[in-house]
């Protein structure tokens, strides 16, 4: 792919976006909400979300993002009333992934934004918290400063608790920003999906939100299969692009976990309808291609066993610049498959900052299932991508059609 998006001016993904279209809390019933359905050349349809099968390919392939939202803001009191708030974006470099990292007892490295951080000097704050009959004091350090981010140290009194579990007990749903309210009881089960597993997200996978039992009865009764990958969502999601054009934006990077046996399954998949719930699933799925590309060219340089995980990993502008003349996905799928298993890999584990926006072609995925997105946004830039500038049709049916929009919105369903 030798074009490259660096020239795209940014206020070319402008749309307004009133307020009261933002929807601020999720529908009573998951699966109630809207979906629109897009198929380029054909008239933009609407239905239920719980509908979503009667749209779909038989014997497709539907691919969910498992992970879990943390309670990843954390408010410390100093003696002086002040509110310090910690919110954890991912780990220190010391730790190899999320996972790992959450995984830790006593403490911990992170690496952090925090709010009101010129009224923080160098005390130590603690926060004490009751749970199961006992009392549990969390210890926050500040260690060094990274740009805007701080490292912190934590440290808890409870070596039985991870520190997954001392998040759990004593930190706070973080909500988007744009929803401008704070987190209450019900956002704990509802800004999670139902299938979500491993702690590491500080924002929803939100096109998984709609799905619910009834939902995946009738995927099933379609032949539809199911799989999953691991991409831990980071705050940089909500970053806007505030540059004239797309070259002068930092794309936000973010672990991502996929199993050998999915990278069998879609090597080998004979449908080739392969359905990416949300964009973080859709950046996984397609980033595996390009380190399938990196680690084909590199690997008959340098063997296969040499090639490190950062050798392969996908970097902003890497899809552009990388010349994968054409090249199948079976086939790059599987020059990354023989490196996973050169190295005795179970599982892929690395960070992706890949860029989808025009004139991407998706090489994985076929359809998208996702949420209506921010103006400006990088996730908006992927939605042009699939669809080209019908994203403003799109986008004007939703906004006079009474579609709901952003986290706890409504859906779409793109065909390629």
């Amino acid at each position: 792919m030798n074009i490259s998006p660096k020239q795209l001016q940014i206020k070319d993904f402008d749309y307004n976006l009133p307020d009261e279209k933002i929807a601020r809390h999720p529908l009573a019933k998951r699966d109630a909400s809207k979906l629109l359905i897009y198929k380029k050349d054909e008239e933009t349809k609407e239905d239920v979300f719980t509908n979503l099968a009667n749209y779909l390919p038989e014997n497709s392939l539907i691919i969910f993002n498992n992970t879990k939202v943390v309670e990843a803001r954390l408010l410390f009191k100093k003696a002086t009333g002040t509110t310090i708030e910690i919110f954890c974006l991912e780990p220190a470099d010391d730790y190899a992934d999320i996972t790992t990292a959450m995984f830790q007892h006593n403490k911990v490295l992170w690496k952090c934004l925090i709010g009101n951080a010129k009224k923080w000097k160098d005390e130590i704050l603690v926060k004490k918290i009751l749970h199961d009959g006992k009392e549990i004091e969390l210890s926050a350090k500040k260690i060094s400063r990274q740009g805007e981010n701080f490292i912190v140290e934590f440290s808890w009194n409870d070596e039985q608790l991870s520190f997954a579990e001392t998040l759990h007990i004593s930190g706070v749903i973080p909500l988007p920003p744009y929803l401008r309210r704070d987190a209450e009881e019900d956002d704990k089960k509802r800004y999670q999906t139902v299938y979500a597993k491993y702690d590491g997200s500080v924002a929803a996978p939100t096109a998984g939100l709609h799905f619910t039992d009834e939902v995946f009865e009738k995927l099933s009764a379609k032949k539809i299969a199911r799989d999953f990958v691991t991409l831990h969502v980071g705050a940089g999601t909500f970053k806007p692009v505030k540059t004239e054009t797309i070259e002068a934006h930092e794309m936000h990077s973010e672990f991502f976990e996929v199993s050998v046996e999915l990278i069998e399954k879609l090597i080998h998949q004979s449908n080739p309808n392969i359905i990416a719930v949300g964009t973080t699933s859709l950046r996984t799925l397609e980033s595996l291609y390009w380190m399938g590309i990196k680690a084909g060219q590199q690997s008959t340089v340098n063997g296969q066993q040499n090639l490190t995980i950062d050798d392969i990993s996908i970097h902003q502008w890497d899809v552009y610049e990388l010349n994968d003349e054409n090249i199948p996905v079976e086939d790059a799928l599987m020059s990354l498959l023989e490196w996973m298993k050169a190295n005795n890999m179970k599982k892929l584990i690395a960070k992706t900052q890949i860029l989808i926006a025009p004139p991407y072609k998706l090489k994985i995925a076929d359809i998208l299932i996702t949420n209506f997105h921010q103006p400006k946004s990088t996730l908006l830039l992927l939605v042009a991508a699939i669809v080209g500038n019908d994203w403003k049709k799109v986008y004007d049916y939703a906004l006079n059609n009474n579609f709901r929009f952003l986290s706890y919105g409504d859906s779409c369903l793109f065909f390629t």
